[in-house]
């Protein structure tokens, strides 16, 4: 089999039960590693000793997709490179580029600027932007979280979410 081009391709799921023979044995292997220091992760070929050891990277890669397809979703690979245009990046963080812009300006991701004034950014910036901001959005849902009871009347509950939504 020859190595795949660096292109952007998409995966649907295959046979369910070799599907599921996969993902028992990623899981059985990741729980079976936890105790590990030190897990090592292999790709075997058809031959007994036609292997090579894999990152760990890799390992999760495939976890993930394989999880994915047994759920039944298609799983798009799309190689991309360290470095990002402003409308790459803002297809990844899914703004628009106007809006990428504002947010460079604002200094909430870092970037650079090529001799011809081109802004770079790096996709470990761009990554690390969308951890923080997912990390805010479960903070505020977090803090907008009211236990509502049934002896609760509507009123004081509605009051009670009011503070909350202002308190965020």
């Amino acid at each position: 089999m020859a190595v795949a081009a660096l292109d952007q391709r998409t995966y649907q799921t295959g046979d369910r039960e070799e599907l599921a023979l996969v993902h028992d044995f990623l899981r059985a292997h990741e729980a079976a590693g936890r105790e590990s220091p030190h897990p090592r992760y292999f790709l075997a070929g058809a031959d007994t000793h036609d292997h090579v050891e894999i990152p760990e990277e890799i390992y999760r890669v495939l976890v993930q997709v394989v999880e994915a397809m047994r759920h039944g979703h298609a799983v798009t690979v799309s190689p991309r490179s360290q470095t990002l245009t402003t409308q790459q990046a803002a297809d990844l963080i899914g703004v628009s580029r106007p809006t990428l812009i504002k947010m460079l300006e604002a200094g909430l991701i870092e970037y650079e600027r090529t001799a011809s004034s081109h802004r770079r950014l790096k996709l470990s910036d761009v990554l690390d932007y969308m951890e923080r901001r997912r990390a805010e959005q479960y903070a505020s849902l977090a803090a907008t979280a009211v236990s509502i009871d049934e002896a609760d009347d509507e009123e004081s509950v509605l009051e009670e979410l009011k503070r909350a939504r202002a308190s965020v």
